[in-house]
């Protein structure tokens, strides 16, 4: 297959050069090296507003690196962006999926229904995969649970207002099985272009991102992003201590060869390890005020959560919307579970609540 053929009759746009002076999230192919595209897709009322997903090719193949979500205008705006190097949606060979998030998986699935390109993800995304294709699961069981846990029920009230008191998975269908389970190390992804599977849990237990050693690249999907840190343990199955996860997997890839940063959500910048340098220093200091929280008399996640500023803006966990609220108490959680796991917090539960006191 020869993807530098006549592009296809459709719109199309030509590849141009990145440039910090235009939104990150504008529609278009940007190139990022010798045979890579950074091409943006739209998310559906999602503050993040875009995803990146990645195009590699020799000129013979091509792979993309995460899919994007399966919304009609991502196809439209993929397909777009690809006609612009002369390729198609049906030349794509294989997505390599950072993580089993929709925004990253499932228009991977919609495209190999219809031209059956392989899909391979992080094996230790099965358990969420199993739960988010199964149509008996209760949608954000795991989420609701660990709100429960945290003493938050006036947010588990909220949400399951929201949505409908929903006893059925509607969404299962979109969801499929990799051909592949991604294991760490080395693989052939096109000839002459080589990446290393790090396997790197935290923002989910089976995330993984992809090193481009010859060429400086890593791509780094949500383990590390410019603007925000990823939120924590989020995915249909839990994890015992996902912030400790998180922490270990960014001292991991901190040690390895410093790379420019190809992200999920943002624009690209020159220095993967500067950037988990502030998550690290971030995620110190917020160990410590919400330590702090517990001396203040807070006794529960959600009460900690309270006391906490959220978002560059700092603002009260009132002022966030319920899905952020649960994120923001999920993630205090997980801030105080590990304070316990390192010994300078106390825990009992009560009644299915997780209670916290010094240690």
């Amino acid at each position: 297959m020869d993807i530098h053929r006549a592009a296809p009759e459709s719109e199309s746009v030509e590849p141009i050069a990145e440039d910090d002076a235009r939104a990150w999230t504008e529609p278009g192919i940007y190139v990022v090296a010798p045979g890579v595209y950074r091409i943006p897709l739209p998310l559906p009322n999602d503050g993040l507003r875009a995803v990146n997903v990645y195009a590699l090719t020799d000129g013979s193949d091509l792979v993309l690196i995460d899919s994007g979500w399966a919304l009609d205008q991502a196809r439209e705006q993929l397909a777009t962006a690809l006609h612009g190097i002369g390729a198609g949606l049906g030349d794509i060979s294989q997505f390599l999926v950072t993580h089993v998030h929709r925004d990253h998986y499932t228009q991977a699935v919609a495209l190999r229904r219809e031209f059956g390109g392989k899909i391979a993800l992080g094996e230790l995304e099965q358990a969420s995969l199993e739960l988010c294709a199964d149509p008996d699961a209760l949608p954000m069981a795991t989420q609701l649970g660990q709100l429960h846990r945290a003493g938050a029920d006036p947010v588990v009230d909220t949400l399951r207002q929201m949505f409908g008191g929903m006893r059925r998975n509607t969404d299962a269908m979109i969801w499929e099985t990799p051909d592949e389970w991604l294991t760490p190390g080395r693989r052939s992804v096109l000839p002459g272009r080589d990446l290393d599977v790090v396997h790197t849990p935290g923002h989910t237990a089976g995330h993984v991102v992809f090193d481009d050693g010859a060429a400086g690249l890593m791509f780094t999907g949500d383990h590390v992003l410019p603007h925000i840190t990823p939120s924590i343990g989020f995915q249909p199955g839990g994890a015992e201590l996902p912030l400790r996860d998180f922490l270990d997997s960014l001292r991991l890839v901190r040690g390895m060869p410093d790379r420019r940063m190809l992200p999920a959500h943002g624009k690209v910048s020159d220095s993967v390890h500067q950037r988990i340098d502030e998550l690290l220093d971030h995620h110190e200091e917020r160990l410590a005020r919400t330590a702090e929280t517990i001396e203040q008399g807070a006794t529960t996640a959600y009460e900690a959560a309270l006391r906490l500023a959220w978002t560059r803006r700092r603002r009260r966990l009132g002022e966030l919307d319920p899905f952020n609220q649960m994120l923001a108490v999920n993630e205090t959680g997980a801030h105080l579970d590990l304070l316990v796991h390192q010994g300078k917090l106390a825990a009992t539960e009560e009644s299915g609540v997780r209670l916290y006191r010094l240690g």
